[in-house]
Formats: C-alpha cells, structure tokens, sequence
C-alpha cells in the first residue's frame, strides 16, 4: 500500500516552543495547516490536528486555543 499525501520539507531553523504564543501568523505555504505546526517540539505538545483556515482567514486550535491566521506570501 502506498500513501499519496506528501512529505513536508524539514525544517531549517530552530524549532519554535509549540502553544507560546496565542496568535501565529501564517501563509499559504504553510498550508495544509497544523497545530503544532513542523518546526515546533512536539514532545510536550498535544496530538496533531489539521485545522481548516481556507475559507475564512482564521482558525483556532481545540487543544491549545492558539489562534491561527493566514496572511499573504511577502512578494519577492
């Protein structure tokens, strides 16, 4: 059995203290959206959970209550 869902690149940076802060800010290279997000430590986190912020532009993780919000991709 194979799976289609793609891998997301690993990070380069220093990883991010998952749940820190109450609002992120996100683009949509950063989509499909999770919390915790890849480059946050996830030992002592809560399970993953993909959250749906397509439509409106917001969307807030069950777990934690960190707030998500998408912003555009800074143009080069």
């Amino acid at each position: 059995m194979t799976s289609t869902r793609q891998q997301r690149p690993a990070t380069t940076g220093p990883l991010i203290q998952p749940n820190a802060e109450n609002l992120y800010r996100v683009t949509p290279a950063d989509l499909p959206l999770s919390c915790p997000m890849p480059g946050m430590h996830l030992w002592n986190s809560h399970p993953k959970v993909y959250l749906p912020i397509e439509q409106t532009g917001r969307a807030k993780c069950p777990y934690c209550g960190a707030v998500y919000e998408l912003v555009a991709a800074p143009r080069s």
